[in-house]
């Protein structure tokens, strides 16, 4: 097993088990495990970001109608699938955060969007790999509060890694 199968069947036994996943008890009992994309290597990677030096703070709105603040930090330009897409890296006192939405949203990937953490690395790099980019946990449970993905990170392309769509059976 990869490192990547790893990692999922660690966060696969924590939904299904643990008293702090997103799954209710009534979803707990029929998991079967969450659903993913194949691992895909084209997607785990090292980026330059351009700093941005607008650093307001931005109110993201939550699903609740609550709001999260963070600061723009920086963007990025990665090829998918033979386009040039482009997302914005954002950062609060908990760290770097990366919400996006991708072209297979509601159809294979959570409408609402994905989340992950940019790993920061040298200079103005940083290690982006979609394949650990995840559902946030009010796409399980309605009483989760989770940030909406700001329109600038609404991709027009697929992300074809990570999670997908969780099914309720």
């Amino acid at each position: 097993m990869s490192e990547l199968d790893d990692f999922r069947a660690e966060k696969d036994d924590f939904f299904g088990s643990h008293p702090q996943s997103p799954l209710t008890p009534e979803q707990k009992r029929s998991f079967q495990g969450l659903q993913y994309f194949p691992e895909n290597e084209a997607l785990r990677l090292e980026v330059e970001a351009e700093r941005l030096f607008d650093q307001q703070p931005l109110q993201m709105q939550t699903s609740t109608g609550g709001v999260q603040t963070y600061v723009r930090h920086s963007r990025f330009k990665f090829p998918v699938e033979g386009e040039e897409a482009e997302l914005t890296i954002y950062q609060n006192e908990h760290g770097y955060f990366l919400p996006f939405v991708d072209a297979l949203a509601g159809t294979e990937t959570y409408p609402a969007g994905r989340y992950l953490e940019p790993e920061e690395l040298a200079g103005s790099r940083f290690l982006v790999d979609f394949n650990l980019a995840y559902n946030p946990y009010c796409a399980y449970n309605e009483l989760w509060s989770c940030p909406i993905t700001p329109a600038e990170n609404r991709l027009k392309v697929p992300i074809r890694a990570g999670e997908k769509l969780f099914e309720t059976h």
